[in-house]
């Protein structure tokens, strides 16, 4: 991935100066500098090298310029043949890179029992033709991710984006069906339980995920067709609970509050109980109130410490999005490799001093060497000071033996 960057970065920075390089050590030093704005929150760029609000860590790993130039540059694909793949592919300008990503996410780990699988809206106003308008979100304007996370770790098991409507998917196949069936796919036949909200669940998905090894849990929306008539009267008791069975999932319909109903479809649960206590709910909603948070703790953490930063291009704010997803994951790896209970903003402030550690020690190298071979005009000097030597030498050595010349012949008879 990093190969990937490099190569086309410089292809376009070549356009404009044609001995441009960037080396993959300075690639992850530029990424260590992104990670530690993310960290060091400043108001704008300069000031993150600036006397007063300034890291000295990124100060010493890249020259503010210098990182304004790669930011400048930056591209994830060959630019001669984006437009190309664009007429097929929305994603173009960063998918290769997009689906290596998720293929590392999907190798590196292997989840626990429960996957929550829900949306991720990445705040952002670039201009991209999938940018999604939420006028009831806080940031309004977001480009939609759907995410499959371990409930235990938060780690981001698979991921991808929302393109809008897609051409391939059968006209029949539900949406929400087509992202859970795509996103659980790697982990399928393995017994694990999928969590979702009512946006996916479904009676149809439930029996599609059964076939796979692979049961449900999740909320169920009251215009579902599946939904009994007879659940829908407003007149329902305070704290009851009625269960419906097929022979594939189980509903189980409680009210919490007078005029509110809430619906669980369960294909895990063949038996639902209620607790022995005054609001008597049932062990399927106690499941599901456990199970339902993965995504959004991930996200409430990708973002407490998140580099995005002000951009035009939809890409760099895609490749912002990635840096926070995978610094979590490999948070998450860290741990369970090492036992190491580590804090989330510590573990990211080793981690760009790791990322930008080569490139440092080859710029500290590099000026310890300048600082042994001679200045050019300091060398010239040298060279002048050393032939005017010389020549007194000469002089002196001329005068010596006209001397000693003299004194012989006097001496003689």
């Amino acid at each position: 991935m990093l190969r990937t960057i490099q190569q086309w970065t410089t292809q376009h920075a070549r356009q404009e100066q044609q001995d441009w390089f960037m080396d993959l050590p300075e690639l992850m030093a530029f990424i260590s500098v992104i990670i530690l704005r993310g960290v060091t929150k400043v108001p704008s760029l300069c000031d993150s090298w600036s006397a007063n609000l300034g890291n000295p860590t990124i100060i010493s790993t890249m020259a503010r310029n210098r990182f304004q130039n790669i930011m400048r540059h930056l591209r994830f694909d060959d630019m001669f043949t984006r437009r190309e793949r664009a007429e097929t592919n929305r994603f173009a300008a960063i998918s290769d890179l997009w689906e290596s990503f998720a293929a590392n996410c999907i190798s590196s780990y292997s989840p626990g029992r429960h996957i929550t699988v829900d949306e991720q809206l990445f705040p952002t106003k670039t201009r991209c033709c999938f940018l999604q308008y939420i006028a009831t979100k806080p940031d309004k304007f977001d480009i939609k991710f759907w995410v499959a996370c371990d409930l235990k770790s938060k780690y981001i098991c698979n991921v991808f984006p929302y393109l809008g409507k897609d051409p391939s998917r059968p006209s029949r196949e539900r949406l929400s069906e087509t992202v859970v069936m795509r996103l659980m796919e790697p982990f399928m036949d393995k017994g694990r339980t999928v969590t979702t909200d009512n946006f996916f669940t479904s009676l149809s998905l439930a029996q599609r995920l059964r076939s796979r090894k692979t049961t449900i849990l999740g909320t169920v929306n009251k215009c579902r067709r599946e939904i009994p008539q007879s659940t829908k009267r407003k007149d329902r008791t305070e704290f009851t609970t009625q269960v419906f069975s097929t022979s594939d999932a189980t509903l189980t319909v409680y009210v919490p509050k007078r005029k509110k109903v809430v619906y669980i479809l369960s294909s895990m649960h063949s038996v639902v109980e209620t607790e022995d206590t005054t609001r008597k709910k049932p062990n399927t909603i106690k499941q599901y109130n456990k199970a339902k948070c993965g995504v959004d703790v991930m996200d409430k953490m990708v973002r407490e410490y998140s580099v995005c930063a002000g951009t035009r291009r939809w890409p760099v704010a895609v490749f912002y999005n990635m840096i926070d997803m995978a610094a979590l994951n490999a948070h998450v790896l860290y741990q369970a490799c090492t036992g190491v209970q580590e804090r989330w903003v510590d573990f990211l402030v080793e981690l760009a001093k790791e990322l930008a550690n080569s490139h440092v020690s080859e710029k500290k190298a590099c000026k310890e060497h300048a600082f042994f071979l001679p200045h050019p005009a300091q060398a010239k000097g040298r060279s002048a000071k050393s032939t005017v030597d010389a020549l007194k030498i000469v002089q002196i050595g001329d005068a010596l033996t006209a001397s000693n010349t003299h004194v012989a012949n006097a001496a003689s008879p």
